[in-house]
């Protein structure tokens, strides 16, 4: 990075408070560290732990032994026929570097010169603050536009007790095609569910019955809880401890920003990434 680039990056930072994140001082982590620890963290001898109050979902490794073969009844085909009708999760991806990418939850161009993680919770303020002030004119401008390759990742704070069943949910839309609507109601209507911890209720005002059905099954199934824990443990390799939290990638160099981000100062400094050479 050139002096006069490094300077111009230097000045949006000042403009938002000093209040990027970096690991040991002010120079922005490198992509090829990152990548190395989200992979010592995806293996078993060096798994990250979640909080206590937030233990992990991901089953343990369950020994095989020998069986014969089992006995089909009528029962157990209507159970295999009901499974086999659910929707299911499609394997996780990696785009430039970043991994665990589910791809029903990013948005844009593989390709683009940008790719920015956003790690959020259904049940924080500042989270819906960003989606509902930041996020319609992100994806807009750069997202559509091929400039930023947008993910997002499930990061539900353990003070927040309905914030992990809004992700079941959310992720289990994505599944189907249905996160902007889903996303966008449990945005709106926060305080309502927060306070009931009807989020059921609240996705089903958005969806048809044939949807909700679907979502359903995919909640109850289970099959969503470790991609949300894998998504949490990579915030931990961040050292993520609020939210929203942004983590933007680009020319081999990863720039973390905790907290809510207006759009002029993200566009301010996603023009700034942009004219890097």
């Amino acid at each position: 990075m050139s002096r006069r680039v490094f300077l111009a990056v230097a000045v949006v930072f000042a403009l938002v408070g000093a209040r990027l994140v970096v690991s040991r001082g002010i120079h922005p982590v490198s992509a090829e560290r990152y990548n190395a620890m989200a992979r010592a963290a995806a293996t078993p001898a060096t798994r990250i732990a979640t909080t206590a109050s937030e233990p992990s979902a991901t089953p343990a490794a369950v020994k095989e032994t020998p069986r014969s073969e089992p006995v089909l009844t009528a029962a157990t085909e209507s159970a295999r026929e009901s499974r086999s009708a659910a929707p299911r999760p499609a394997a996780t991806e990696t785009v430039d570097g970043v991994t665990d990418i589910d791809p029903h939850k990013a948005f844009g161009s593989k390709n683009a010169p940008i790719v920015m993680e956003v790690f959020s919770d259904y049940q924080c303020p500042s989270c819906r603050a960003f989606y509902l002030n930041t996020n319609r004119q992100l994806m807009d401008n750069y997202v559509s536009t091929g400039k930023v390759f947008l993910i997002h990742r499930d990061f539900p704070l353990p003070m927040h007790a309905y914030s992990r069943v809004a992700a079941r949910y959310a992720r289990a839309a994505a599944e189907i095609g249905k996160i902007e609507p889903v996303e966008q109601t449990l945005y709106e209507n926060q305080e309502k569910w927060e306070q009931t911890g009807d989020v059921d209720g609240t996705v089903a005002a958005v969806l048809t019955a044939a949807e909700m059905n679907k979502v359903r099954a995919l909640v109850k199934g289970g099959t969503l809880e470790p991609l949300i824990t894998k998504d949490y443990e990579l915030g931990e390799v961040y050292r993520v401890n609020s939210t929203p939290t942004s983590v933007f990638h680009a020319k081999g160099q990863t720039y973390p920003y905790a907290g809510m981000m207006n759009y002029e100062i993200l566009s301010q400094f996603l023009n700034q990434l942009l004219s890097q050479k």
